[in-house]
């Protein structure tokens, strides 16, 4: 089946987030008796929902955070978007192209659709994606459940085999797998290794962008002009 839509994941993959994310939450998780470092926020923590944060710190050290640590994590991650929030490499380049080609995309997140549209628009990117954002806080269940990503393909009247999916987590490639969605992984925070059941990794937006011809075949010249 051909692909009809593109799902791009938001923190790592549109916008520089993560980068941002990890490094404020290994420094606070430190300072609350976690000794944390950015690597190792990586490995343990990226791509997860919040609430899920929460609980692998509580299985990994024992230990409980307090009750306000969400929303003083979120404050001072608002101020860092507010001041420091870039669009990915690349971005602005892969989404005319799709354009281009007439191939719609949205963003799927397990992030909160109001925190997605919050990036965007610090990024510079809100317009390009607006009505087209959807979060964790918009289905039953967050990645790896693929509920966001079938929520999507269902508002684009697309079968879920017809949806290309970019992501740079284990969790979200799982989430699109199980989704019956085809996964290219982004691999430039995360190990290679920890995408391996994506379809394709590539290392860059620029390398995804080297695919698209042959992901979405230019239309002949009278098809397209029906």
């Amino acid at each position: 089946m051909e692909h009809e839509l593109v799902v791009f994941d938001n923190s790592g993959v549109l916008v520089d987030s993560e980068r941002l994310g990890n490094r404020l939450l290994a420094g606070m998780l430190t300072d609350e008796g976690v000794p944390t470092t950015f690597a190792e926020a990586v490995e343990h923590y990226l791509g997860k929902s919040f609430a899920d944060v929460v609980e692998t710190v509580r299985r990994r050290t024992g230990t409980v955070l307090a009750d306000d640590f969400s929303t003083r994590f979120h404050t001072r991650l608002f101020d860092l978007f507010a001041s420091e929030l870039t669009a990915a490499d690349g971005v602005h380049e892969v989404l005319d192209d799709l354009d281009a080609r007439g191939v719609p995309y949205c963003v799927a997140s397990n992030d909160t659709a109001d925190r997605v549209a919050l990036s965007l628009e610090v990024a510079g990117l809100a317009p390009r994606l607006a009505g087209r954002i959807f979060g964790a806080d918009q289905v039953a269940r967050p990645k790896p459940a693929p509920d966001v990503f079938l929520h999507a393909a269902r508002h684009f009247g697309v079968a879920p085999a017809a949806c290309l999916v970019v992501e740079d987590s284990a969790r979200g490639v799982a989430a699109a797998r199980a989704a019956g969605m085809t996964v290219v992984g982004l691999a430039s925070l995360t190990p290679r290794t920890r995408l391996g059941e994506a379809q394709r990794i590539v290392a860059s937006l620029g390398e995804l962008r080297e695919l698209l011809p042959a992901l979405f075949p230019a239309r002949p010249l009278q098809e397209t002009r029906r």
